[in-house]
């Protein structure tokens, strides 16, 4: 579905159902007036279950409210409404995520990618990275996001999206914090409860068999002792195919090559005006993934006033990939473009390369080409990646008087990403091929030659590397709340937060690739794949050959040994301590009722990196790592002000301003990099510690009507300008003192030394952010029966932004998000269909095209104890679309080419869940 056609269907069907609600409105309202009259005797109970419950919890939560803010509520115990956090999350206005093999994966709020939004598990921040199965999309990046595929959705009793900022909130965060929250056993009644479920589903791509399950139970002694235990368990493979392409790049041909295209096209190629890529290839990647979460809460009440919680979390998530590419590759020299092959080591070995026919756009970039001949490579990638998490958090809370209550928490968090098998072992072949572009969404080849017989292919290259990450959090918090009245609260509280990041990266690149470049291409015993070659045939579209890894290692007798690479070995650590005041107030003003807080938030933070700088003191002389520690620390006061203004019982007026600010990624602090001079010409390059923060100015304004048993429309705009965004900038004759270096790196350059070149991220760019956000939600109660079962939810979010300094457009913001849900429920079954549609948006390097995918869930309650459930995501089996941008070098810039087009399959589960 186009980007247009979405949003208009989305658009009309929030029309209608707005229009639903205004005209069941009167209807509403007169039937509450009628329950109001009618004798207790004649009033029948009206019981809520099901996803009905879960809609009315979260409404109320929006709606009592001081802050703005959604929430998700699971309707009982290990029923949350989707099987992935993410994919829940997507449902609520100005909520974007990216998936990873049709899963959610990462949440982008309010325009701000998944950086800029804080998670938070039972109080405390969280941070989990999983990392991505492809280069493309961050493969062993470090960074503050979480992983929302970590944990099964079922550990999960509330999810929480505050979208605008008070003093009593962690700073951070800038477009928002997400909380998650684990059952507690007090929240149920006394005694035992408990409940279990049990799904499989198959993937119409790996066509696997993927078993879920979910327990919890939990006990609850009067109130005084409670403990509850819960655990999740799945395991799936996945698969995304498709085609994709690298390293696009100008080229001279030589004349040899281009003999058989016309005089002009001959020109272009040879003046290095036209654009090839690197790499053209088919590919596929696989995964084979186990998910283990374990919850664990133990609640307390030695005396009625205080109650103590003690929760623990524990996740592991492994992840055994594949990934398997048939390319054309520039791996014989610069001159390795698409149809332009040299000759290996001085050796002929094939008939010269040359180009029968190409096409080209506006942009001089080649989308079309015949090639005689051209070098090709298949490239097989084994990984084994495992994270596992794991948290600890003390709860107390104390109601020392009736005026006072005091509460805080003390925990522990670790998140440690392995990655101990990262390979790649590298064939060559060489033929003729047929490669056209359909615009920046797809690309087919055709092949001249037989891709699936061992024998055309050599060995070429095995490449080792490991990759490991550990992310430590300690977090304290003490606060208190003095009730002054009924009116006035006040709150005040202090906090400390260690947080810590450190990884590094062993490699040992290039493995037998000397010895197979001696002598004639393809004639030597050892350069032969027969002995250990597979045909792969999980592509739809071509069969190629890849390599055994075991057969292959034992066949060449190699040992798999990798080194510590000692620049990409870094450690950021923040310690922050913070401090608020914050006054809440409940009143009415000039007959209207008013709530809301206003207070201020004081913090510092201490940054240390540590890290390595590859110093090379001369051209003559080799490079020398040496390590290098940077300390900063900057503080600063957050105000804030939210209020809702009541106007009736059903509709109120909300607004919220404030400044927060967001820490830079990591990579960023990242000490590491390089200082080099040369006759008295020196360069530095290098991550900065010194970088600022971002800050924010925010504002929020919102109209919201309530009506029926979880009716809502609600409309809001909000702006945000942030200062201080990080931009890459080469500077020329600084002083060696600004880099914050230490000195004598190299021998005499102190800090009154000109740095000649000094490349580094810094504090450049202003943004500002503006978005409409649009939620509609009701039954059809207006509806005879037994229409007046369904419901929809529907919502809409616009988002601008203007960067200024730069042309850079702010990353991973679509400008459009929007959500549509059609359910119908009874008390014995229930079904619904969810379409979500996100605009394109950018990346480092590139972006992605729109996409609008398809879910649906159904249940039979069989009996009062048991259910029986069918899950489909993904049911159109959406294509992501990734493309990239660059600058030809003649003036035209904005050009896209197609980076990656995947499909990922449909997903469908069937599956039966009990109560105790």
């Amino acid at each position: 579905m186009s980007k247009s056609n979405a949003t208009l269907l989305t658009s009309a069907a929030f029309g209608v159902l707005a229009l639903s609600l205004l005209s069941g409105a009167a209807n509403a309202q007169e039937a509450s007036e009628t329950a109001v009259q009618t004798n207790d005797s004649d009033v029948q109970e009206v019981v809520v279950r099901g996803f009905r419950k879960s809609m009315g919890a979260a409404r109320q939560a929006k709606k009592t409210a001081n802050i703005t803010s959604e929430t998700i509520v699971a309707e009982d115990m290990a029923k949350f409404p989707d099987l992935n956090l993410a994919e829940s999350l997507q449902r609520l206005p100005g909520v974007a995520i990216n998936r990873e093999g049709g899963e959610g994966r990462r949440v982008s709020l309010r325009g701000l990618g998944p950086d800029f939004t804080r998670v938070q598990l039972n109080g405390m921040e969280v941070l989990g990275n999983v990392d991505s199965p492809m280069d493309s999309r961050g493969q062993t990046s470090r960074d503050r996001a979480f992983d929302f595929n970590l944990f099964a959705s079922d550990l999960f009793k509330k999810v929480e999206v505050r979208k605008s900022f008070s003093a009593e909130q962690d700073e951070g965060g800038m477009a928002g914090t997400v909380g998650l929250y684990t059952a507690k056993p007090f929240d149920y009644g006394t005694g035992f409860k408990g409940a279990a479920s049990f799904q499989g589903g198959t993937n119409s791509a790996t066509k696997d068999f993927q078993p879920r399950s979910a327990a919890q139970f939990s006990y609850n002694w009067d109130n005084k002792f409670g403990a509850l235990i819960s655990v999740a368990y799945g395991k799936r493979d996945t698969e995304e195919q498709g085609y994709n392409t690298y390293g696009a790049a100008t080229i001279k041909a030589p004349a040899n090559n281009v003999t058989n295209l016309s005089a002009a096209d001959q020109a272009k190629a040879m003046n290095g005006e036209l654009i090839f890529q690197r790499g053209n290839r088919l590919s596929v990647w696989g995964s084979e993934q186990e998910r283990l979460g374990i919850t664990s809460a133990f609640q307390w009440r030695p005396v009625e006033n205080l109650t103590l919680t003690l929760d623990a979390l524990y996740g592991k998530f492994t992840n055994n990939r594949s990934e398997n590419h048939l390319a054309t590759r520039a791996s014989l020299g610069s001159s390795s473009i698409l149809g332009v092959a040299t000759p290996h080591s001085g050796n002929q070995i094939a008939p010269a390369p040359s180009l029968n026919s190409i096409r080209y756009d506006q942009y001089n970039s080649v989308n079309y080409v015949d090639a005689a001949y051209t070098v090709f490579a298949t490239e097989t990638r084994r990984q084994e990646a495992e994270n596992t998490f794991n948290q600890v958090v003390l709860t107390g809370q104390w109601q020392v008087s009736d005026q006072l209550t005091i509460d805080g928490h003390i925990g522990k968090e670790t998140s440690d990403y392995d990655l101990p098998i990262s390979d790649k072992f590298y064939t060559e072949a060489f033929g003729g091929i047929i490669t056209e572009y359909w615009g920046t969404s797809d690309a087919h080849n055709t092949y001249k030659w037989d891709t699936a017989d061992a024998n055309n292919y050599r060995a070429h290259e095995i490449d080792f590397s490991a990759t490991y990450q550990t992310t430590e959090l300690e977090n304290a918090e003490l606060n208190a709340t003095f009730a002054q009245n009924e009116y006035l609260t006040y709150k005040g509280g202090v906090s400390y937060r260690s947080f810590s990041n450190t990884g590094s990266q062993y490699t040992n690149d290039d493995v037998k690739k000397t010895e197979w470049e001696k002598g004639t291409w393809g004639t030597g015993p050892d350069d032969k794949v027969n002995a250990y070659a597979i045909v792969f045939d999980k592509h739809d579209d071509q069969d190629w050959i890849i390599v055994d890894w075991d057969k292959a290692l034992g066949h060449y007798g190699i040992t798999r040994t990798v080194a510590l690479q000692k620049p990409s070995n870094y450690t950021v650590k923040e310690d922050t301590t913070a401090a608020y005041g914050q006054m809440d107030w409940n009143g009415d003003v000039l007959g209207k009722h008013m709530r809301g807080n206003v207070g201020v938030r004081a913090y510092e933070t201490e940054l240390t990196s540590d890290g390595f700088m590859s110093v090379k003191p001369s051209a003559s002389l080799p490079a020398v790592v040496t390590a290098v520690q940077v300390q900063k620390k900057y503080s600063g006061f957050l105000p804030s002000f939210n209020a809702v203004l009541e106007l009736s019982d059903s509709f109120q007026i909300r607004t919220a301003v404030s400044q927060n600010l967001n820490r830079p990624g990591l990579t960023a602090y990242a000490m590491q990099g390089s200082v080099s001079e040369e006759n008295g010409y020196v360069k530095v390059s290098a991550g900065n510690p010194n970088l600022d923060p971002y800050t924010s100015d925010e504002f929020d304004l919102s109209g919201e009507w309530y009506f029926g048993r979880v009716g809502m429309l609600t409309a809001g705009v909000f702006h945000k300008k942030i200062n201080g965004f990080v931009v890459t900038r080469m500077e020329r004759n600084v002083s060696y003192a600004s880099t914050g270096l230490p000195e004598n790196l190299v021998a005499g350059v102190v800090g009154s030394t000109t740095v000649n070149e000094y490349s580094r991220p810094i504090n450049l760019n202003d943004v500002k952010l503006s978005g409409l956000e649009l939620n509609a939600q009701t039954d059809f109660f207006f509806l005879p029966a037994p229409f007046d079962n369904f419901g929809a939810i529907a919502n809409m979010t616009f988002v601008k932004s203007e960067v200024n300094k730069t042309d850079t457009p702010l990353t991973g913001m679509s400008d459009v998000n929007h959500n549509l849900t059609i359910y119908y429920e009874t008390s014995t079954w229930g079904a619904r269909i969810s379409e979500n549609f996100r605009s394109d948006y950018t990346i480092d390097g590139g972006g992605f095209n729109s996409t609008t995918y398809v879910d649906a869930a159904a249940f039979w309650q069989v009996t009062p104890r048991i259910r029986l459930t069918v899950d489909g995501v993904n049911l159109t089996d959406e294509r992501e679309e990734q493309v990239n941008s660059f600058y030809n070098g003649f003036g035209q810039q904005g050009a896209k080419r197609l980076w990656n087009t995947t499909t990922s399959g449909k997903t469908v589960f069937v599956g039966v869940s009990m109560t105790f």
